[in-house]
């Protein structure tokens, strides 16, 4: 998947600290909310994954990669793709996504709503 594809999926799950407005998990929750895709966010809102009310989302990962893929091995849900935040990729995380055939791209939710916003 392409980050033009990804932003034209309205449901996005955000795993990092979406209620500190310093963080980027943050920013990225009410970018997107702003412009009107369903987001839920993992970790300081809801403890898990399967947790959330949607099901064949696209995963943001905005957390260390340590977390990220501890989140990812207890999710049960459909992941439809998983966007990689700088500074959340790692060798073993991008790893675990292949072995477990989960697409995924490194990107910025931040980037994508800027240059594709006019395209929801």
């Amino acid at each position: 998947m392409t980050l033009e594809e990804i932003m034209k999926n309205k449901d996005f799950v955000v795993i990092g600290d979406t209620l500190n407005p310093d963080k980027y998990a943050y920013k990225i929750k009410h970018k997107l909310q702003e412009y009107n895709y369903n987001v839920e966010s993992v970790h300081k809102e809801l403890k898990s994954i399967n947790e959330v009310s949607c099901d064949n989302f696209i995963l943001d990962l905005c957390i260390n990669p340590i977390l990220g893929l501890k989140y990812l091995k207890e999710c049960k849900k459909n992941i439809k793709c998983v966007l990689i935040q700088p500074g959340a990729e790692s060798e073993e995380l991008e790893e675990y996504l292949k072995n477990n055939n989960i697409d995924f791209i490194e990107g910025c939710a931040l980037v994508g709503v800027s240059l594709y916003k006019s395209k929801l």
